[in-house]
């Protein structure tokens, strides 16, 4: 199929709106136009490419297998025009930008390390970070609104049709404040006894922490915080009874500093792959290639 030069970057741009928002309602809001504007601009847009983008549905729409291969080159050839507009303003073509999607178990070691050495050898790269659940992150990158998206291996759906690198495999470990009760004495049938931080249910990160309550052959106790903040974890912990279920990225700098105390299970649960996520229909610019370098150098101290 020849692109039709009638196809222009409203129709890309309400296209990736209505994908966005799963909604002509909540796109038209997201685009200030009317919502038979936007279903106006979606029939000519399908009439010209010739198929359906879209399935109607009760609740909202969703991508057609004609729309999701659409959306794989529509994001970023939007994006794409957008990053040459922007370097063409004055200054901005000067310094480079990269734009990141964090899942929770990178932010408070992971990525730091990695921006400040970006920052070290690169004196006018600007560091956009977005943070939130991988799928959501995911669909940003597929549709050329992110540059990389990076974090521990998920099973998503929405991670097909793009590029991962494995950077380091990353275990699971509990962990309680100093002067806990269970490091007194008990082994880990006590953790009953105690409320307990696990990360959100449905997530992958969460199949690894109830991996060690079935190894240990216990329930999780009834008594729980479900959340992927780790500032909301740590100062729950630091100020409570709960034990943490935590991925050693997020603790290992309160364990070396004391500020946290890891309680032996006795066994070990891998917990996945940490690695990074590209589009490979978006082309790498020179901050992404800084970027996965500094991902690499500071990972390899992670193995």
């Amino acid at each position: 199929m020849n692109l039709d030069n009638r196809i222009k970057y409203r129709h890309l741009l309400c296209f990736l709106e209505i994908a966005r928002q799963g909604s002509f309602a909540r796109a038209a809001d997201g685009l200030a136009v009317t919502q038979p504007a936007v279903s106006k601009t979606l029939k000519e847009l399908e009439q010209l490419l010739g198929t359906q983008l879209f399935e109607r549905g009760k609740t909202g729409v969703s991508l057609t297998a004609a729309g999701s291969a659409f959306l794989r080159y529509a994001g970023p050839s939007v994006q794409a025009l957008r990053e040459g507009v922007r370097s063409l303003r004055e200054g901005e073509h000067e310094a480079g930008m990269v734009r990141l999607g964090a899942l929770s178990t990178v932010e408070s070691s992971l990525l730091p390390e990695v921006v400040a050495r970006l920052h070290d050898q690169h004196a006018a790269l600007v560091v956009s970070v977005a943070t939130g659940p991988g799928a959501h992150l995911l669909g940003q990158l597929r549709a050329g609104e992110l540059d990389l998206v990076i974090g521990r291996m998920t099973d998503s759906p929405q991670i097909e049709g793009l590029a991962f690198e494995h950077l380091y495999s990353e275990s699971m470990t509990l962990v309680v404040r100093p002067g806990h009760p269970l490091l007194q004495s008990g082994g880990p049938e006590r953790l009953s006894d105690f409320p307990v931080v696990l990360p959100l249910a449905g997530t992958t990160i969460r199949r690894h922490a109830d991996s060690l309550f079935i190894q240990l052959g216990i329930s999780p106790p009834q008594r729980r915080l479900e959340t992927l903040s780790i500032a909301v974890s740590r100062q729950y912990v630091f100020n409570s009874d709960a034990a943490w279920v935590a991925p050693l990225d997020a603790v290992h700098r309160d364990l070396a500093s004391g500020a946290l105390v890891e309680f032996r299970l006795g066994i070990q649960e891998p917990g996945g792959s940490v690695g990074v996520c590209s589009n490979p229909s978006l082309a790498p610019t020179l901050a992404m290639q800084w970027c996965i370098e500094a991902l690499r150098e500071v990972a390899a101290g992670y193995r």
